[in-house]
């Protein structure tokens, strides 16, 4: 957000301030967003995907996100992602499988997002697997565990996996997505790999109170996609193994009604106790 603040200024004309509120897995600044005035001047910048999954993922969840707000602009698509520490020697997800297989239960494997935790639930009905969850508050916190082996896997991010990748610390052996996105072209998708069914996609969006008037939404969304259709922006978002998504507020909001539905069957589909 602070990227899109910075090149935001310069069109809208006026100061914007960045407020980070976290905690409780976002729900946090999703009430807090909700609740504000709608006059366009507070916007919730956040994965959409998240906000969907949160229905399902907490017994409580603050608001109905797809009552509570209206999408102005989507900003990207991307995967969350299957790694490996780099010294450990699958390279691929069959391989990695093999291993998991004989293993059984004492196979051990890391998130730090919700979305992590579904893409592991699924690989691991999909593929047979016994494999134990551990859940990190942050995803760097798990590189020591993964080194020394305690951890045989994790699902992360994209920001996270492809600067570990980069360093030589991690390897990708898969994306979550459907497809292959243009970010990561070289990088094949879980079902590719063998695991069928799988297409989680991950995506950014910016969104206000729902009861905000229509000039302002159709406002809000001009300048995002002015910001996001630019070339810069698409190097910036691929960079975080993304890539540029622009829809208008009607389908930005039919995707989040829509996804609302589609983490309520992955939870399900993954027996996932809901938090709270």
């Amino acid at each position: 957000m602070r990227y899109y603040s910075e090149r935001l200024r310069p069109i809208v004309g006026r100061s914007l301030i960045v407020e980070n509120r976290s905690g409780a897995g976002g729900n946090i600044a999703t009430e807090y967003s909700a609740r504000a005035r709608p006059d366009g001047y507070t916007v919730y910048v956040h994965a959409g995907s998240g906000l969907a999954a949160n229905m399902s993922l907490f017994k409580k969840p603050p608001v109905d996100v797809s009552k509570a707000f209206q999408v102005v602009a989507t900003i990207n698509r991307q995967p969350f992602m299957l790694v490996v520490d780099a010294k450990r020697p699958w390279k691929t997800v069959a391989e990695l499988t093999a291993y998991l297989k004989e293993k059984g239960d004492k196979a051990t494997y890391a998130t730090a997002a919700p979305t992590g935790t579904v893409m592991g639930e699924l690989y691991k009905v999909t593929a047979g697997l016994k494999a134990l969850e551990v859940p990190y508050k942050n995803a760097i916190d798990c590189l020591n565990d993964m080194s020394n082996g305690s951890i045989d896997y994790g699902m992360h991010d994209p920001v996270f996996a492809l600067a570990q990748a980069r360093e030589g610390r991690l390897r990708i052996l898969a994306v979550s997505t459907g497809e292959r996105l243009a970010a990561n072209p070289d990088l094949p998708t879980m079902n590719e790999s063998g695991v069928k069914g799988m297409d989680i996609t991950g995506w950014w969006s910016a969104q206000v109170p729902a009861a905000t008037p229509r000039p302002i939404v159709d406002q809000l969304a001009k300048w995002f996609n002015q910001v996001t259709s630019s070339e810069e922006t698409k190097k910036f978002l691929n960079g975080f193994g993304g890539d540029p998504m622009i829809e208008t507020p009607e389908q930005g909001q039919a995707r989040l009604v829509k996804d609302v539905e589609t983490w309520r069957e992955y939870v399900r589909i993954g027996k996932i106790e809901p938090q709270g």
